[in-house]
């Protein structure tokens, strides 16, 4: 696969009911290996290229060339691609510490108890067996004994009468922080017992942040550039990071977090989605895929331990949120989206940004490319102008595009609540956190890489099942075993599973939904995923009640979204939606039962065999994806959402 299988022909028959099969109104379309140089074949007409790199005629005489035609004569991962992969670190860290740092922040140890100021003068031991309750063979939380402690000592007592009456904790709590080695913001305000869910209330806050932010910032990039808003939301994590150190109440700690929720996951995004548009299609799968297995995984998994040996809650806020400063240098080094300013209709400085690159990997195209290039652009907009535009609704006007944007919604929720959820669980399973944090982090490392080698050779459909369920398995066997070892080993492998459905969601929303409404319906579906992630935290607290509870609720819910999934259409090795009404034809025929890596292929001879791709399509579904369609999707259908949107990824079936 990828690129160096043999060219074979695929026949489709899934796209075949309006037409006669053997009509002239049927179409092939060929690639190599894995969609990434798909070229149209129309009787006498072609799209592709010419030795010069100029576009060849489309058949209305004039030639097309779109982002991804000129970026193998730029350069498709020259000096300065990698320069700006480079760049993708600091970005990285911040959205994994904007991510995940609340979790420390926010630490209560397991063994806490009422605070007694008459027995300050006592060992721990020995205060406790004389003021606290035992419930269930372990000392009471929130429970005190409601005795005259002073006269208690002066009788010479050494031991609590289990007789005597009991009262909540009047004087504050006293912690062991042997497990955990620092004070946090909810030991220092006590949020235990009565107050035990503001630390939910405040991660669920952070998260209406990220939906607020996320409209926001996806309005100031549309409006006014992805590096003015890759900025600003930086800066705004930055105030409200350090902002949280000075925290002296829930709501001026909520209130701050809210405002962090805000960098979440723009931080990163943005220059995620900027370096990709600058990177060849044949390299998008590893900078996507590398950039969150090494960089995101490697921040992810230091954070435990910066919080371990800072051993400062307020330190750590300003750690974690200071380094943030660094994007106000990024104009000097990263350039503006091309395909945004092309969008706007800036082609002249999209195309200086171009000779920039070009010139920066020492490389030379002719001018008159760059000319056949801003004419395609131009074009372009004046076919989106009189399309006219489309909105998120348009997606519920028709069954089968109804039924298949409400299972993406309703799966991306469970697929999202189940990632969050392992997340924050691992203070539950009964082994030190800032031990099970690690590793349960350093699974996205392997889950990319192996998903990097298997979604394109065995699609998503099945893949996306697979991982889900064996995610909900493993969890639901996670509650069965005994807690600690065996217990924390399971619910990792549900978490390392859920890494490999998040990945999948995240390009498989882009895929299925049409170009036309591609930017708004994928930011649309990742903020119902955000909406999924504001109860998580509660579906964790629940540990509170029982260990097994949370587990076994990612578990189900797990299983629920897998099966869920098969009821979505197959993408790999098919042309991508462009119209709403090729979303409605899109996978129609297929069977849940059909495997992409099984297809029976026919070659040029008419002899069988393996590895694809000519697909014969009808008339309906070839328009939407001829020269200018494909323009469409690199101009128009962009941003707006999450680590999202690692199917901004385009890994190599689609031109984003």
């Amino acid at each position: 696969m990828e690129g160096q299988a043999k060219q074979a022909y695929f026949v489709n028959e899934a796209f075949n009911h309006e037409e006669h099969p053997h009509g002239d109104n049927l179409h092939r379309r060929k690639s190599g290996g894995t969609n990434k140089e798909l070229q149209l074949d129309l009787g006498q007409h072609k799209k592709g290229q010419d030795a010069t790199g100029n576009g060849v005629d489309t058949g209305n005489g004039l030639p097309s060339i779109d982002f991804d035609d000129l970026l193998p004569l730029i350069g498709e991962f020259g000096r300065y691609q990698k320069i700006l992969f480079i760049c993708m670190i600091p970005f990285s860290f911040f959205v994994a510490f904007v991510y995940f740092s609340q979790i420390f922040l926010t630490l209560i140890p397991e063994q806490h108890w009422c605070h007694v100021p008459e027995l300050d003068g006592l060992d721990v031991e020995a205060r406790l067996a004389l003021s606290i309750p035992m419930m269930n063979g372990e000392y009471n939380n929130c429970y005190m004994y409601d005795v005259n402690y002073t006269e208690i000592m002066a009788q010479g007592k050494v031991m609590a009468d289990p007789k005597w009456p009991r009262v909540k904790c009047r004087h504050g709590w006293s912690y062991n922080y042997t497990e955990i080695p620092y004070s946090t913001v909810a030991t220092e305000q006590n949020w235990v017992c009565d107050d035990a869910a503001l630390p939910t209330y405040a991660q669920s806050i952070f998260f209406l942040g990220a939906i607020v932010g996320g409209l926001l910032f996806g309005w100031v990039a549309d409006r006014y550039g992805r590096i003015p808003a890759l900025i600003g939301t930086n800066l705004i994590g930055l105030f409200a990071g350090v902002g949280t150190a000075f925290s002296n109440s829930f709501w001026e700690f909520a209130a701050m977090r809210f405002f962090v929720g805000f960098a979440f996951d723009n931080c990163f995004t943005m220059m995620y989605i900027l370096v990709l548009e600058y990177v060849g299609p044949k390299y998008r799968t590893f900078v996507a895929n590398m950039s969150i297995a090494i960089f995101f995984t490697g921040a992810a998994c230091l954070l435990p331990w910066i919080a371990y040996f800072v051993a400062d809650w307020k330190l750590l806020a300003i750690i974690t949120s200071a380094p943030l400063l660094l994007v106000v240098f990024t104009p000097l080094i990263v350039p503006e989206s091309a395909r945004w300013l092309v969008a706007q209709g800036k082609v002249d400085k999209a195309i200086s940004i171009l000779k920039k690159l070009e010139r920066r990997n020492g490389r030379q195209v002719p001018e008159q490319t760059y000319q056949h290039f801003a004419d395609s652009c131009r074009r372009m907009r004046e076919q989106e102008a009189q399309n006219g535009s489309y909105s998120v609704l348009d997606l519920f006007k028709s069954p089968r595009l109804r039924r298949t944007t409400l299972l993406l919604i309703v799966i991306w929720m469970a697929i999202s609540l189940v990632f969050d959820g392992h997340v924050r669980n691992v203070g539950s399973l009964g082994l030190d956190i800032f031990f099970t944090f690690t590793v349960a982090c350093f699974t996205e490392l392997p889950a990319d890489t192996l998903l990097t080698v298997t979604l394109d050779r065995f699609g998503r459909r099945w893949l996306a099942c697979g991982s889900m369920v064996a995610s909900g398995v493993f969890s639901l066997l996670a509650t069965v075993v005994p807690v600690g070892v065996y217990s924390a080993a399971l619910a990792i492998m549900g978490r390392f599973f859920v890494n490999i459905s998040y990945n999948i969601g995240l390009q498989w929303a882009a895929e299925v939904l049409p170009t036309v409404v591609r930017a708004q319906a994928v930011a649309f579906i990742h903020i119902m995923g955000y909406v999924a992630s504001i109860i998580a935290p509660f579906v964790v607290y629940l540990a509170n009640i029982s260990p097994a509870l949370p587990l076994i609720i990612l578990g189900l819910l797990g299983i629920v979204g897998g099966l869920l999934s098969l009821l979505l259409p197959e993408t790999l090795n098919h042309d991508l939606p462009q119209t709403l009404s090729d979303g409605e034809e899109f996978g129609r025929g297929q069977s849940i039962w059909d495997f992409p890596c099984l297809a029976k292929q026919v070659d040029e001879d008419g002899e069988s065999r393996r590895n694809t791709d000519v697909e014969i399509r009808s008339q309906a579904f070839v328009r939407g994806t001829q020269t200018g369609a494909s323009l469409s999707a690199s101009t128009g259908g962009e941003l707006r959402s999450s680590i999202l949107r690692r199917s901004v990824k385009s890994r190599n079936s689609t031109k984003l």
